[in-house]
């Protein structure tokens, strides 16, 4: 049984290629963590829902390729997936451009199928999911998902909360607000960063940011390379390696940091060493463009191997 459901949207990806064209690929906040997951050993299910296209065929053919489990993907009739396009500055800071109001993954709180999807939710070690996940869904959805989480963690599942945050997708931000607190409440970890959260909570220190989020387990990514872990009401704060190469692209730095964290924390590395290990895998992702780099790029030994033989709950 997979440990890891992830649960989101994907998109077709436009990335930025040589001559002023782009080439085309996919990707999602969440998908991205289910394929760095799966590449680093972590069965990893992706729940989404997709059209019956041949662009959602592609999608699904490649999550599998991956080693990413597909078997809770909703397929829609008449339904396509949504788009985003990355463009990058000469520092590799990324903006998107979104088309994705009527995506077949906005629908995945209302199907005939939710309800075995949420229930299904109780199986997994833990379940990852973040505000953009959120973002997709009316009140009455996100209600829906929020108890489900809640039966989950009863029957001894972990809910993992990353805060990527992108206001467009929220009506305002009273309304984020209040999600997030709901969010914050409800998990069990929590991977954040002050990129995400001074938008909803501006003009305040790393410290107070890190006040709003209760639970005993938050990492607060910072602007710079390094992160401030809390565990148990203690602060530690924790340095990344220097990224030797050039920075092309920030796309899926979060992501695959919150991927390297939960792979560690689940064959029993302490939160600070799961830490490290997320800023080492996002130190290489940097460099290279668009959200999924080519799996021969994926850096060796992230998950500490005195641990490996073991399975722990994060």
């Amino acid at each position: 049984m997979s440990k890891v459901a992830c649960i989101g949207e994907c998109m077709v990806e436009l990335k930025q290629a040589d001559g002023g064209l782009f080439s085309r690929g996919y990707g999602g906040d969440t998908l991205n963590t289910a394929v760095y997951l799966a590449r680093l050993g972590v069965g990893a299910d992706y729940i989404t829902a997709l059209g019956d296209d041949s662009l959602s065929e592609e999608m699904v053919a490649g999550w599998a390729a991956e080693g990413v489990g597909t078997r809770r993907v909703v397929r829609l009739p008449g339904k396509l997936p949504g788009l985003y396009m990355i463009q990058t500055d000469a520092k590799g800071e990324r903006r998107f451009f979104h088309w994705r109001d009527s995506a077949a993954a906005r629908s995945l709180m209302d199907l005939p199928e939710t309800p075995e999807i949420l229930d299904a939710l109780a199986g997994y070690d833990v379940v990852y999911l973040s505000a953009i996940t959120l973002s997709l869904y009316g009140a009455e959805g996100r209600a829906r998902l929020f108890e489900a989480l809640r039966r989950a963690r009863e029957n001894g599942a972990r809910f993992a909360f990353d805060t990527n945050f992108r206001a467009r997708g929220w009506p305002d931000l009273d309304v984020a607000r209040a999600v997030f607190r709901e969010a914050f409440a409800t998990a069990d970890i929590v991977l954040a960063s002050t990129d995400d959260l001074l938008p909803l909570y501006p003009d305040v220190t790393n410290e107070a940011l890190l006040a709003r989020v209760p639970g005993a387990e938050v990492v607060l990514k910072l602007s710079e390379p390094a992160s401030i872990l809390r565990l148990g009401g203690v602060s530690y704060p924790i340095k990344a390696r220097p990224v030797e190469a050039p920075v092309v692209d920030t796309t899926a730095a979060g992501d695959s940091f919150a991927a390297a964290y939960v792979a560690a924390r689940l064959v029993g590395a302490d939160p600070l060493e799961a830490a490290r290990a997320g800023h080492r895998l996002a130190g290489v992702v940097v460099c290279h463009p668009g959200a999924i780099i080519p799996r021969a790029a994926m850096p060796s030994g992230l998950v500490p191997n005195h641990v490996n033989s073991r399975k722990a709950s994060p």
